[in-house]
């Protein structure tokens, strides 16, 4: 595919996004957030509406037509999730509120049942919040022990270190499978294999990486897999946890109530088969259907595509940041052509705070993140309190970027 080809594609794919053709400030809005939450097609929209219009029921426990039109619907998108990360089984999928309610159900149910005094967690200083402090918690409860993988001289996973840390006491490893901050791709495969050579267990937070480039569970071989539908084209509210079919089995329930029983009686209950077990109550019925919807749009676009073309985004965006003086980057750089690397870029520029760089460009219609991102102790690590983030997907322009850049020259010579 050439770049002529990719730009066509995303000129294409904008005219999908309604919120993109707005002005904000008097300026054309230039989206650059999408490592917080993603723009929604018009796809996505209107089956979140179609399910409230035509099909709103609950699922799984009515006989009418409606409840049989809201459980197919629903437990589609369940098996297009499953498709799309390539599990096993639609069994292995269990709907969350999100990715960190998804590693919550690991850490409370897997954690707090399995781990003792002594073990060891093997996490990194670029995990999220979300990734740290479940993991926090259960430590404190069983008497585990948290290990931290520090960074390279270049920013990236340091795996002669975290061979180090690993022994017969590692029980898990959590690892973020791209950083929302460094924007690295870690080697996940060679995390996990290395993992399981001491029996320990593997989580992957896939937030930044399922929207952007290809994911296979199986070839990956992680024992979980966590990911958050709002940074994947679908709505807020959804997400979902991957499993294993033989560690979900042996789990115990997550939260009690309806729908993940088998039967109640007066002094105990059983559960219902997976994925059930962990989905407690009435679900965001509508909110899974619009994943599936999001996942159609995606895998419709194609995935390698979107990768392929946030590559040239990456090349290009860093190539013209790096000619700003006083302006450093956060992360690996990559090579010329992008590889390598989300598409993304975490920076500060010397004597300017990031709030007051992302408030500036704001009232230039452009939308970028400053802030820790949820990474404070990988912004103490870098002893820095914050940094601004433009981050990228493959509804954005080459011609937006140069506007940024433009945008950001202008404002940084305000400053000066």
């Amino acid at each position: 595919m050439t770049l002529t080809q990719i730009k066509t594609i995303a000129d294409e794919v904008r005219q999908d996004f309604p919120i993109l053709n707005q002005k904000i400030h008097d300026k054309p809005l230039i989206y650059f957030d999408n490592a917080a939450t993603s723009q929604k097609p018009k796809t996505v929209i209107d089956t979140l509406r179609h399910y409230y219009e035509y099909d709103n029921a609950n699922v799984h426990r009515g006989a009418h037509t409606l409840s049989a039109r809201a459980t197919d619907a629903y437990e589609g998108a369940r098996d297009k999730v499953a498709k799309f990360i390539n599990a096993k089984s639609r069994n292995e999928i269990v709907y969350a509120r999100n990715a960190s309610e998804a590693i919550n159900i690991v850490a409370y149910t897997w954690g707090l049942n399995t781990l003792k005094t002594g073990d060891e967690i093997i996490l990194t200083v670029m995990e999220h919040h979300s990734n740290i402090v479940p993991w926090q918690i259960i430590a404190g409860k069983t008497g585990a022990v948290i290990k931290y993988v520090e960074l390279t001289p270049t920013q990236e996973f340091d795996f002669t270190q975290y061979q180090s840390l690993l022994s017969d006491k590692t029980k898990l490893v959590s690892v973020v499978h791209v950083s929302n901050t460094l924007g690295c791709i870690n080697p996940v495969e060679n995390i996990i294999n290395l993992a399981h050579q001491y029996g320990a267990k593997v989580l992957i937070d896939a937030c930044q990486s399922l929207p952007h480039l290809p994911v296979d569970v199986q070839q990956m071989n992680c024992d979980w897999l966590v990911g958050s539908g709002h940074k994947m084209c679908a709505t807020t509210g959804i997400g979902f946890l991957y499993g294993k079919e033989e560690l979900l089995t042996v789990m115990p329930p997550f939260l009690g109530g309806g729908e993940m029983i088998a039967d109640v009686y007066l002094d105990h209950f059983t559960c219902g088969e997976l994925p059930h077990k962990f989905e407690a109550g009435t679900p965001a019925i509508g909110e899974a259907i619009a994943l599936g919807a999001a996942i159609d749009y995606l895998s419709k676009i194609g995935i390698d595509n979107i990768h392929h073309y946030e590559e040239e985004l990456t090349a290009y965006l860093f190539k013209q940041l790096n000619e700003i003086p006083d302006l450093t980057i956060y992360g690996n750089q990559p090579p010329p052509e992008g590889k390598g690397r989300a598409a993304l870029a975490a920076f500060n520029v010397k004597g300017i705070h990031s709030s007051d760089l992302a408030t500036l460009l704001d009232n230039e219609g452009i939308a970028i993140r400053s802030g820790h991102h949820c990474t404070q102790p990988l912004h103490r690590y870098l002893n820095i309190s914050g940094s601004a983030r433009a981050s990228l997907y493959f509804y954005n322009t080459f011609a937006e970027i140069d506007t940024f850049i433009l945008t950001l020259k202008e404002t940084i010579a305000f400053f000066q």
